[in-house]
């Protein structure tokens, strides 16, 4: 996948605005997420929004004329591998997100940075630079910090997000390399599809496997069978549908507009957004420690920003 980086665009504004806009548009959907848990399953939630969001998808597409060029985009090789990467990256944040608080779901998962930041200096030869490697590992110990006030971190769960870093990182990295000049509207389609089916696939598995009613009673959100569904229920997930349309063109837009090592450090700016959320919504007040490495974080952030405009 080694591609010369100089034909790629460096629109390092645009990259950064789409992708803090993501950030937080993702921290509203993650709360969302762990107060509908105990209603609905993670595979139901997934299939459903996909059932909402691929005709969403397809209607603007409509409106606009390039219907069958996007469908025709959607279904490559490289798009459906890029989506393949998201929806695993997904599935492993959101099957740990009622089990532990936002703040450590989401340092855990911003290991992914690292990834990218390899994956970009060794596969598709982005230019990292000083000032870049000592943002990112900045950024790290920032992730090492807010990790270490919560035991829940280290729990069997926590590894979840770090592993779905790591396929985030792909992800990008394909969107960088092999997605450039895929429509925004393309990618985020071929993404919601595939989480589609994977909603529906795993819950066929768990109508076929039955999981021991030991484990439907402890894990309800990942083994239970599927809820009926009321109208409010129908409101969330359309909502969460917007989102995923919205999210999915952001994202893609973002890591097109500039190198992913300089993208993946703002995506810190999550951790910000949830832990105001753990304040408001789950009574989880940030520690001393927890916000000195979310200072940590910024300013790694802000010398990635820095490293471009120096050539550090």
């Amino acid at each position: 996948m080694s591609i010369s980086g100089e034909t790629r665009p460096q629109n390092i504004t645009r990259g950064v605005s789409l992708i803090v806009l993501a950030a937080f548009t993702i921290s509203i959907q993650d709360v969302i997420f762990k107060l509908f848990s105990s209603e609905l399953t993670l595979w139901q939630i997934f299939a459903l929004r996909g059932v909402l969001a691929v005709p969403l998808l397809l209607a603007v597409s409509w409106t606009r004329g390039a219907h069958q060029g996007v469908l025709r985009a959607a279904f490559g090789k490289w798009p459906l591998l890029r989506s393949l990467f998201i929806t695993t990256t997904f599935l492993a944040f959101y099957a740990a997100i009622p089990f532990i608080s936002l703040s450590t779901v989401g340092a855990a998962n911003y290991i992914a940075p690292i990834f990218v930041t390899l994956l970009s200096a060794y596969v598709i030869r982005e230019a990292v630079g000083r000032l870049g490697w000592i943002g990112v590992l900045l950024g790290f110990v920032g992730v090492v910090v807010l990790l270490q006030p919560g035991t829940d971190a280290f729990s069997p769960w926590a590894l979840l997000p770090i592993i779905g870093a790591a396929f985030y990182a792909l992800a990008h990295i394909t969107t960088r390399a092999r997605c450039q000049n895929v429509p925004l509207a393309a990618l985020s389609l071929s993404q919601n599809i595939v989480m589609l089916l994977a909603g529906i696939v795993v819950s066929i598995l768990l109508i076929s496997l039955q999981p021991p009613a030991e484990m439907v009673e402890v894990y309800p959100y990942i083994f239970r069978g599927w809820s009926t569904v009321d109208p409010t229920d129908w409101l969330v997930l359309l909502l969460l549908a917007g989102f995923a349309v919205v999210l999915g063109m952001m994202l893609a837009g973002a890591y097109q507009a500039a190198p992913p090592s300089v993208v993946a450090t703002f995506e810190y700016s999550y951790l910000v957004f949830v832990a105001v959320w753990d304040i408001l919504f789950f009574d989880t007040a940030p520690t001393v420690t927890s916000i000195t490495g979310m200072i940590l974080i910024v300013v790694a952030g802000l010398l990635v920003l820095h490293r471009k405009s120096s050539g550090g």
